[in-house]
């Protein structure tokens, strides 16, 4: 019996037996649950099922999470063991279990669309951990349509071979002329083209939708944010409390680069990051060294320039406006 969350056009596989054998395993009294957003409408449902059939006391987690490295660390000290749902371990955490959550959608209608905007041979293979157990029945296909295709690995915080993260493309350091992704959204692929100036196809296996990644909107958008800090003079570093994301070396690091070239820089810890949070401090510009996405995907809401590390060495004249690419721990 598994617990699936069904959309018009694909189901995504919870493990329920594999989550209540491990309760059952550890004699776990009180149970955590974390979704990221677009799995938290399982939340009800799943929680219900443990109940039932375990009779445990289910917490459910509603603070954001925003990846594996988003655990809700307070949920975590008051449960026996917290599911964690959606994203693939980055490093081992006591009493966390991550469950993955596998899309079982077709990806080879949206690769029969896909192939035919390639241009190269050699095609690297990306994915997240969402479809990453079908990148061996893409390659086949790929390879049966005479492409030479690669699945590269990525380094340790990534458990498997082919898989990006939002902070992460070592995967994608590979010899290819081009990348197929697969999966949804932007971000990732335009993570990818940036970080290897190779051309990305973006071939959806949930809307079968296939479209090529378009990086200038985005580079526009972060040139802009750049530009409107060049004349700042006080700078808030912000240092992530969340373990996983944590960079205080890289924080300290660039407020020694802001005070050598006589600028004003603090340190700023926090947990969640938003703008209404930053309103109370009078800074010019903030570097946000936490989750890379904040910068990115949140830059319409921050009033206040929100730069990455690597944004802020060009703003510090460390770094040529043409070496901008997404920040990744």
């Amino acid at each position: 019996m598994s617990l699936r969350a069904m959309s018009s056009y694909a189901s995504f596989e919870f493990e329920l037996d594999r989550v209540i054998a491990i309760i059952e395993e550890r004699g776990a009294k009180k149970i955590g649950l974390q979704f990221p957003e677009g799995l938290r409408r399982s939340a009800l449902q799943m929680a219900k099922k443990i109940e039932e059939r375990t009779g445990a006391i289910v917490l459910i987690s509603g603070n954001p999470c925003h990846g594996a490295c988003d655990v809700d660390e307070s949920l975590r000290t008051h449960v026996d063991v917290l599911f964690h749902f959606g994203h693939a371990e980055i490093e081992p955490m006591n009493k966390v279990v991550f469950i993955e959550v596998r899309s079982d959608a077709d990806v080879i209608p949206a690769l029969k669309q896909a192939i035919k905007l390639l241009k190269g041979r050699r095609i690297g293979l990306i994915t997240t951990v969402q479809h990453v157990h079908k990148l061996g029945e893409a390659r086949d296909f790929l390879t049966k349509h005479g492409k030479t295709c690669i699945i590269g690995k990525g380094d340790s915080r990534v458990k498997h071979d082919g898989q990006i993260l939002g902070c992460n493309f070592s995967a994608a350091r590979v010899d290819v002329d081009e990348f197929i992704y697969l999966g949804s959204g932007n971000f990732h692929p335009l993570g990818v083209t940036l970080a290897t100036s190779k051309r990305v196809i973006i071939a959806d296996p949930i809307s079968n939708e296939v479209r090529e990644v378009e990086p200038e909107p985005i580079l526009r958008q972060r040139h802009t944010i750049i530009a409107k800090a060049l004349d700042a003079k006080t700078f808030g570093i912000i240092v992530s409390t969340k373990s996983a994301q944590t960079r205080m070396e890289l924080a300290e690091r660039l407020q020694e680069k802001a005070l050598r070239k006589g600028l004003e820089a603090h340190l700023i810890s926090m947990d969640e990051i938003t703008p209404e949070r930053l309103l109370s401090f009078k800074a010019d510009a903030f570097v946000n060294t936490a989750c890379p996405r904040i910068a990115i995907d949140d830059a319409a809401l921050f009033k206040t320039p929100m730069l990455t590390p690597i944004e802020f060495e060009i703003v510090l004249g460390e770094r040529s406006w043409d070496d901008i690419k997404f920040d990744e721990m």
